[in-house]
């Protein structure tokens, strides 16, 4: 949620690099959420999926609503690189470890696309 929500505020914000990887994270997570409520749905996946962010994803969100121009080009490209280097953490524990076979094996899919997100907003943050 905080990936798509704060990309669509860098889409109106950002800069020409910017508004295209922010673009791209819009349509790439819209998609991993979409399967992912699909996993929910066929009753492949129990766990409750989370209808907000986490208290912190919320406040690095309030923290991009209060920035303009290059302030906020700068803390949303740190953002990017931290939450997807968590992303990547998170989905290859459970694409390794992971207790439901549907979701690790999606999670292991998935996680390519993370990795690249995560060497994106890096080249990005240089």
């Amino acid at each position: 949620m905080f990936e798509i929500a704060s990309s669509r505020l860098a889409i109106q914000r950002g800069d020409e690099a910017t508004r295209a990887f922010a673009q791209q994270m819009v349509t790439d997570h819209q998609k991993t959420t979409d399967e992912l409520k699909g996993l929910h749905a066929s009753g492949k996946v129990k766990t409750p999926l989370p209808a907000t962010m986490t208290p912190y994803q919320q406040s690095m969100l309030d923290k991009l609503n209060g920035l303009q121009g290059a302030d906020f080009s700068t803390q949303y490209h740190a953002d990017q690189e931290s939450v997807h280097e968590d992303a990547v953490d998170l989905f290859k524990r459970y694409g390794d470890e992971g207790d439901n076979a549907d979701l690790k094996a999606w999670a292991a899919v998935t996680r390519p696309a993370l990795e690249h997100h995560l060497q994106m907003a890096k080249d990005l943050n240089k």
